[in-house]
């Protein structure tokens, strides 16, 4: 039986070794090496030819980024998993478009940590459980197929008055100034907000305006995301 071989970056002793050590009691899996900060990544790659890189998302001595773009470009073969708490979803995106095949929470199951390892292994993709099946994990399934994130708002049935909404939101207005702007009462802004986030399976206001200015995608929709008025 062919074995999983696997590089661990982690800085944090402790948790790496208790990661080490579960991975130890899987047959079908082998630690090739270990790194924590300031070891020359792609060297160890060389040498211990790894099929799978898991790495903490946040590395205080290098970028985690860094070392999965300069993976992909330099080992294309060699699969890369980030694993976090919980990644934001600018996080997730910006490791995907870079190459990244997988992501596993800190907080996940061993069963759960052990099935993510052998899927990104066998081929699949992998995206933290908490943006499964959103308009996000769409977003990310359409990076990975080369088109732009912007398209896939085009598919939400978004209608001209949350559009307007979402642009005032983006420039940073209150609902009282957005709904003096638009002539309309502080509750129905209220609502059409409600309505947004919802739709683009966001949080906060905050997340609807850092979405507009990183992916301008409303603004590059305007045209095509729905005949709806209102």
């Amino acid at each position: 039986m062919k074995k999983i071989q696997l590089l661990i970056i982690e800085d944090n002793r402790l948790l790496r070794d208790g990661i080490v050590s579960m991975l130890k009691k899987q047959a079908d899996m082998h630690v090739v090496a270990t790194a924590g900060n300031g070891e020359n990544i792609l060297k160890m790659i060389g040498q211990f030819n790894p099929n799978i890189v898991l790495l903490d998302l946040g590395l205080r001595n290098q970028s985690s980024l860094r070392i999965v773009k300069s993976v992909k470009q330099h080992y294309p073969e060699v699969k890369s998993i980030v694993t976090d708490l919980i990644p934001i979803q600018s996080d997730v995106l910006q490791f995907v478009e870079a190459g990244v095949s997988g992501f596993l929470l800190k907080d996940a199951t061993i069963n759960d940590f052990m099935k993510t390892i052998r899927s990104v292994f066998q081929g699949e993709q992998i995206l933290p459980p908490h943006l499964t099946g959103s308009l996000f994990s769409q977003i990310v399934e359409n990076a990975l197929n080369g088109s732009q994130p912007s398209l896939i708002i085009e598919s939400v049935r978004m209608t001209k008055r949350e559009k307007q909404v979402i642009e005032l939101i983006a420039d940073g207005s209150t609902n009282k100034e957005i709904a003096q702007e638009l002539h309309l009462s502080p509750f129905t802004v209220k609502s059409h907000v409600h309505n947004i986030l919802e739709k683009l399976t966001l949080h906060t206001r905050i997340q609807i305006a850092k979405y507009v200015n990183t992916t301008e995608a409303i603004k590059n929709s305007n045209n095509t995301a729905s005949l709806m008025d209102e």
